[in-house]
Formats: C-alpha cells, structure tokens, sequence
C-alpha cells in the first residue's frame, strides 16, 4: 500500500473500532433492560406476584399498612446464589373425617344400587340392608325414592318388639358389643330396647333370600334351549352381578330390540311389580331367563320362540330409574352368574 494512504487506513480502523465498540454497549444495555422486562412479565404471569416479594431469604417481609393489600410472597432472592427461587406456600391438611350420622339420599335418574353405593364408599349390600323396601330385590328403585345411607357397612335395623341386644346381634352374626359400644348408637338400657328405634349393626349381614320359580308344562312342539345363551340386547352394563342383585342391568335407549337369549317357549307375560312388564322363557332344559322393564312386549304365553327370537323393547317400566334391560338366568330356579354364561 503506497505511503500516503496509510494515514486513511488508520482513520478508517479507528472509526470502526469506536462504532464497534458504541454499538456493543448499546446492545448490552438493550439486551439488560429486554431481560428485566421479560422476567417482570414472566413473574407476573404467575399470578400473586408482588414486586415487594423479591427480597434476600430471611429478611422479613415489609410491614403492612393499614388499608393496603399485600400479596402473599411466592418468590425470593437467594443471597448466596443470586437466583430467584419459588418458595414453599404453607397450608394445612385437613384430614378426611368420617361421617357420624345416617343421611338420606334422594334416588336420581340413572341410579342403581351399585352407583348410590360407590358414591358413599359403601358395599352395595349396606345399601341394600339399610332400606326394606330393597331387600331382597335391590332393583326396586324409583327416582325421588329416599334411601338410608349409613356412615360404615353394616346394616340398619329398627327395633320390634321382643328383639334383644343379643337377638339383633345373632340374626346379623356379630357380637353385642359391636352394636352396644357403636358410637353410632344411643342405647339407654340394653336390657330394654325402645321399640321403632333404629339402630346400626357395624359389620352386620342378612342371609340371601334365594326366590324359587316354577315353570309349566312345555306346550307340544316348543322350541328346546342349546345352553348355549346370546346377549339379549345391545348397550352398557349399567349395574353387575353381586350378592344382593343376581342379575344384570343392560342400559340401551327405550325401544331398543330385546332377542331371547335361547331358543324355548314363552312361560310367563304381563306385570310383576317392581320387574314391570317382564317376560320369563323356559329353554326346557332346567335353564330359564328373565327379562324385565319392557317398554312393549311381543310375544304371549305359551309362544315358542327361537334363540335370537325379537321377543319386546326397552323400556323403564316398573321401579327403574332409567331405560334398560333387567336379565336373569336361572338352573333349576337358581339364579346363576349371566357372565359366565354369555359370549
């Protein structure tokens, strides 16, 4: 580079140097303010932020000014690392106490004894043994019925005449003192019970009360049952077998097809309480099936029916709290598990 150039070069480096370093500067302070403010942002987005929050750990927070709200602390600044650190919020855990009194529920659509049950944390027996009306055909139910529902499982009993501490506690196999020293019970004289009192047997059971049914004669020609069972209609099992309900709820909009689940002959038709409108089939065999709460049945007695056979709709008839089917198998007058019977 020729001589007299030099001295321009060396402005032009020193020019460059000087709005290098100006523009470094500025960066840095731009990027410093960028940072605080998208720290106040983030801070703030947390909710309960008060700027006065961010103080050393350890140093008490700021007193309180009559008529000014100060916000919990949720953030502090930690002097020996630098970092802003959430902290612990304190509370107190409030243990979940037991209930000491029986409640009554009102029956809602929809609701089985098993769903009254799990919202209580019950057994469904403790609700059907607290309610007369259930035992022993847990399905009579009807929205706006009110039920008992007992603080622990057992079984609430009301006092008759004649009944004993010691009477009460054989018909539900417990020992007195578990219905004498129950904190649930107000017993004055254990030597004289107040008849119509009600009193909660803690751990108590009732016996199963098997209901025997009787078919007729099969009309000539009837149709004979494979053993071999179907599911009578489609849709969700609402409610399943256990001990106090030998059965199974099937759930399907009313009006939904219901197909005899084996082949036999129509031996019962027409109204039974609490099933409703009900159909009962013998498959000649020994085996029997129960279907009840139709909304509309097609068969009569006497008709012999194919498996498959459409034999009425669903619907909610008798005390039912929503549409479905009511299904039952019997052997021999014996309700059997349908699960372990069905594909």
């Amino acid at each position: 580079m020729p001589s007299n150039h030099r001295p321009i070069q060396r402005l032009i480096e020193a020019t460059t140097s000087l709005w290098r370093d100006r523009l470094s500067r500025h960066l840095i302070r731009y990027t410093s303010h960028l940072s605080l403010l998208t720290l106040f942002l983030l801070l703030t987005s947390l909710g309960n932020f008060n700027p006065q929050a961010l103080r050393p750990v350890g140093e008490p927070p700021p007193a309180e000014n009559p008529g000014s709200t100060f916000l919990p602390r949720r953030m502090s600044l930690s002097s020996e690392t630098g970092y802003l650190t959430k902290e612990a919020l304190p509370f107190t855990i409030i243990p979940q106490r037991p209930r000491r009194e029986v409640i009554t529920y009102v029956v809602q659509p929809g609701d089985v004894v098993t769903s009254i049950a799990q919202k209580f944390g019950l057994r469904p027996e403790t609700i059907q043994w607290s309610n007369s009306q259930l035992y022993p055909y847990p399905d009579l139910l009807y929205i706006g019925e009110e039920l008992f529902i007992l603080p622990l499982n057992g079984v609430y009993h009301k006092v008759e005449t004649g009944d004993t501490l010691e009477s009460i506690a054989e018909e539900y196999e417990v020992e007195p003192s578990a219905i004498l020293e129950s904190e649930y019970n107000d017993i004055v004289d254990p030597e004289a019970l107040a008849v119509g009192q009600m009193l909660i047997v803690p751990g108590g059971s009732k016996p199963y009360v098997a209901q025997v049914v009787y078919a007729g004669a099969p009309p000539p020609g009837a149709a004979q049952g494979s053993g071999n069972f179907m599911w009578p209609v489609s849709g969700v099992i609402t409610q399943g077998y256990w001990g106090g309900h030998r059965a199974i709820d099937i759930g399907a909009p009313c009006g939904t097809p219901i197909y005899a689940s084996d082949s036999g002959y129509v031996t019962t038709v027409g109204w039974l309480g609490g099933y409703g409108n009900r159909i009962l089939l013998s498959h000649g065999n020994g085996w029997e099936s129960l279907y009840a709460h139709f909304s509309q049945i097609l068969v009569r007695p006497g008709t012999s029916v194919q498996r498959g056979a459409l034999i009425g709709r669903v619907g909610t008839t008798g005390h039912s709290t929503g549409c479905h089917l009511h299904f039952e198998i019997r052997q021999y007058g014996t309700k059997r598990n349908p699960f372990g019977l069905l594909p």
